[in-house]
């Protein structure tokens, strides 16, 4: 048996003989790793044939049956709704997120929760079996039928799994994992590729749930091959400041859900706490009469999510003005600057735009930018904003406010909150149902909308 060495590429696994700079596959530069493989010699003698005696057949679609049980709620409620309702049998969910974010706690609440009716193994291969208890008498997880093992061969985690029969495997952590079939080190993008895919025929072929933990790289991506994240049925992402109490899980790939939800947690002494109502904790705190701020409703699946934006507008000292934004994209915020300038009338040339989103949550919908704005103009001029005002918009090139989706839903959470006016596109009122507590504004560009708040 000779051994050969390859190239790899740590962001989509290409392979090449010699040392390239940029890969030809993805195009990330400097991503090649040098790997030893195992080349076994070829045979001379012709393949038998392979025996299928005893496969199984294929079925109809409307002949396969499936039962109620086919989901495992974890006692988690925010865990459950991120994950489509509970925990699919059968399934490889991957979790990711920066060291010390409350991935491992996570789990270990899982098991403290499912451990009387669930036999769950969990493996860690970068702690031992008494710091593993420590933490989970910490977290009241100390009994049940949960089995610990120190552990990073694959064939020996296959061994354990066959002799307990688990109903959950938890891996802690995927980029420790070593199989004896791959001659390279833990960690590379073949140990990790062959470790999930032996990991994902156990868990297909023998019905068990599959949690695995995945470091992350500097950027916040999962490290390791992106083939990795195809493989599973099931990407989470633990997002949050870890000097801040507020975690946000969200579903990145969910092969069973919706991808749209998050669940929102608050780090405390005896672990993570749920958080049943994001937007009041989300704008406890809020200074009121304060400018440079505007409240926002995001839609995060199917829930509306308040969340305050803040602007701080200084005069530069620099030639050129800085842009700096924390939660919302910055090329976005460059944008929406732009449109100020261009069709308002309002000169941020002189200035230094800073933004804020409240409690580190992070907003990616288009939906934002109106309240964007709002906080910018008010933060400019200094003006206070109203404290019960909502502001929900799209902000276009030529300055005109477009449509958004499910606006009523979103009038109706500001309405719980106390939330007593709304400014909204005028198109987005159109065969909706307004609570009767808040009276809604539309308009129709952002020229009109700063009127209205100047009014105020």
């Amino acid at each position: 048996m000779k051994q050969k060495s390859v190239y790899i590429c740590n962001e989509c696994g290409y392979q090449s003989s010699k040392w390239i700079g940029k890969c030809p596959s993805c195009g990330k530069w400097n991503t090649f790793e040098e790997t030893l493989l195992k080349e076994e010699k070829a045979s001379s003698k012709p393949s038998a044939k392979k025996n299928i005696t005893g496969t199984k057949m294929p079925l109809k679609i409307s002949e396969i049956q499936y039962g109620e049980n086919t989901r495992t709620k974890t006692g988690i409620s925010e865990l459950d709704r991120v994950l489509g309702g509970g925990i699919v049998r059968g399934s490889l969910i991957l979790v990711g997120g920066d060291p010390g974010i409350g991935k491992s706690t996570l789990l270990l609440q899982i098991c403290n929760n499912l451990a009387d009716e669930k036999k769950i193994l969990y493996v860690s291969g970068e702690e031992s079996e008494r710091q593993i208890k420590l933490r989970a008498e910490r977290l009241g997880a100390g009994s049940g039928n949960v089995f610990l093992i120190s552990e990073t061969d694959v064939e020996s985690i296959n061994f354990f799994i066959e002799q307990i029969s688990p109903d959950i495997v938890i891996i802690d952590s995927i980029q420790t994992m070593y199989h004896d079939a791959i001659a390279s080190s833990a960690g590379s993008v073949p140990q990790v590729r062959e470790a999930t895919n032996a990991f994902m025929h156990i868990a297909k072929s023998r019905n068990i749930s599959f949690f695995i933990v995945g470091h992350v790289t500097k950027d916040g991506s999962l490290a390791g091959p992106r083939i990795l994240e195809h493989m599973v049925d099931c990407v989470l992402y633990f997002e949050g400041d870890r000097q801040m109490s507020f975690r946000i899980l969200r579903t990145v790939k969910n092969r069973f859900g919706s991808t749209n939800e998050i669940g929102v947690f608050e780090m405390a002494e005896d672990g993570l706490r749920e958080v049943a109502n994001p937007s009041a904790h989300l704008l406890e705190g809020r200074c009121e009469n304060n400018s440079g701020s505007a409240v926002i409703c995001a839609m995060e699946g199917s829930r509306g999510v308040l969340a305050e934006i803040q602007a701080l507008v200084a005069p530069t000292g620099f030639g050129n003005p800085r842009r700096m934004s924390s939660g919302i994209d910055l090329n976005r915020l460059i944008l929406l600057i732009a449109v100020l300038e261009k069709r308002a009338r309002i000169n941020l040339s002189n200035s230094d735009v800073y933004i804020n989103v409240a409690g580190g949550l992070r907003i990616d919908e288009t939906a934002a930018d109106l309240g964007i704005c709002a906080a910018i103009v008010t933060g400019q001029y200094d003006m206070p904003t109203p404290p019960d005002m909502l502001f929900v918009g799209e902000v276009g090139l030529g300055g005109e406010l477009r449509s958004i989706s499910r606006l009523d839903k979103r009038l109706t959470e500001a309405a719980k909150l106390g939330f007593k006016t709304a400014v909204v596109p005028k198109q987005s009122l159109k065969g909706i149902t307004v609570p009767n507590s808040i009276s809604v504004f539309g308009v129709s560009t952002i020229t009109e909308a700063i009127a209205l708040l100047r009014k105020k």
